[in-house]
């Protein structure tokens, strides 16, 4: 049997509630469901949800990090996530175009006497977020059994 490095950044817990999950981040503990129409009983954010999380919180903490470097006046930062499918066909700018693909919608508030060149800039880097990257590039996901 493999050795099992440790220690990981996020334990999730499941199987005595259901779809229920209790995740543990750190010293973060959260709880992950499904919504009542899918099954869940609702009690927290569902996978995708969280997943949109990373994201607009990846998005929010990059802006506000190039802000303060730049010394702009960045006052706040709103982003609002959803993610849906789509048929590959009906993406112009996908290179598949075999059945369902994911697409998330993020729309990105800045607050503060910015010029427009400095909001065209916070969109740029809005894009190199870490987590945005990653969610772009080629993923590998190992899974072991243990």
């Amino acid at each position: 049997m493999d050795k099992i490095e440790e220690p990981f950044d996020v334990v999730v817990r499941g199987g005595t509630q259901k779809f229920r999950q209790e995740v543990t981040a750190g010293s973060h503990r959260l709880v992950g469901d499904e919504p009542m129409e899918a099954g869940g009983t609702d009690a927290g954010p569902s996978p995708y949800d969280f997943l949109l999380a990373a994201l607009g919180t990846c998005t929010s903490i990059t802006l506000r990090m190039y802000a303060d470097r730049k010394e702009w006046p960045l006052t706040g930062v709103t982003v609002k996530l959803r993610h849906f499918k789509i048929h590959a066909e009906d993406c112009a700018d996908c290179e598949t175009k075999k059945e369902m693909i994911d697409r998330i919608e993020r729309i990105i508030q800045l607050e503060g006497p910015l010029t427009e060149e400095q909001r065209s800039r916070l969109l740029e880097i809005a894009n190199r977020c870490p987590v945005h990257r990653t969610l772009q590039s080629e993923i590998n996901v190992q899974t072991k059994l243990l």
